[in-house]
């Protein structure tokens, strides 16, 4: 079995198409959306309908939820403008998205823990905002909820990492996308270096185990930033064009 896994596109449709055209020469026998579909100043309605037209099994993310049900004034701006570019009808599809997903082979998939889409799995946040490995016991409570699975799939952190848990499951996540770094949030994007690639993972199992392939996607990813500055958010621009914020 083979298994692209993708997460947090964020709106950014050409990393979205440049990700999916390099699934088609993986030979991947299904590809599965951790979340985060369409938040952010780029292409949130085109994004949509990209994503609804092939059907993925898809897991909701905290920002699928948020758009829909949080009030507008708790929304970051990129949020307000994604809401702003999306009917009601398709605010709903995302907020009605499931939680988690589980699939053959005891895989199953989440966007951040799973019991909450809004923390990371495998990180935790220092004091700056920058996130480090989880120590072993917070993991391990994090994961009370996933006993059984062979695989646990997330995402929300933006962050690829493969963990193998003692006498438990395999962790993943296949980082981000379309957003290297949240431009609302610029703290951990001004003390440390990202990449602006377009980032998933394909998992292959063989004999048993799984394997996985982190990939790091170019992409016209100055079509993003010119995309961001055009509606009026320079402080995205950057983190598309750098994976920094200046």
């Amino acid at each position: 079995m083979r298994l692209a896994v993708i997460s947090d596109v964020h709106g950014n449709l050409p990393a979205l198409e440049a990700v999916l055209a390099n699934i088609k020469t993986r030979g991947a026998d299904l590809t599965i959306n951790l979340g985060d579909c369409v938040t952010s100043p780029l292409w949130p309605q085109e994004t949509f309908e990209l994503l609804q037209s092939l059907a993925l099994p898809t897991v909701r993310g905290n920002h699928d939820r948020m758009i829909h049900d949080w009030p507008e004034e708790k929304l970051f701006p990129a949020g307000r403008f994604a809401r702003a570019a999306l009917a009601a009808e398709a605010r709903r599809q995302l907020h009605d998205l499931p939680p988690k997903i589980e699939l053959p082979e005891g895989i199953l998939a989440v966007h951040g823990t799973p019991e909450d889409d809004s923390a990371c799995l495998l990180e935790e946040m220092l004091d700056d905002g920058r996130y480090v490995s989880a120590r072993r016991a917070v993991l391990n409570e994090r994961l009370v909820h996933a006993i059984g699975a062979d695989v646990v799939l997330c995402g929300h952190s933006h962050r690829q990492a493969v963990v193998q848990v003692l006498r438990g499951s395999l962790v993943v996540n296949p980082g981000s996308v379309g957003c290297p770094v949240f431009g609302d949030i610029p703290t951990a994007a001004q003390l440390e270096y990202r990449s602006p690639h377009a980032r998933y993972a394909v998992l292959t199992r063989r004999r048993g185990r799984w394997e996985a392939e982190m990939l790091a996607l170019t992409y016209d990813w100055d079509h993003s930033a010119a995309r961001a500055m055009e509606n009026g958010f320079p402080q995205w621009a950057s983190a598309y064009a750098s994976g920094a914020v200046a």
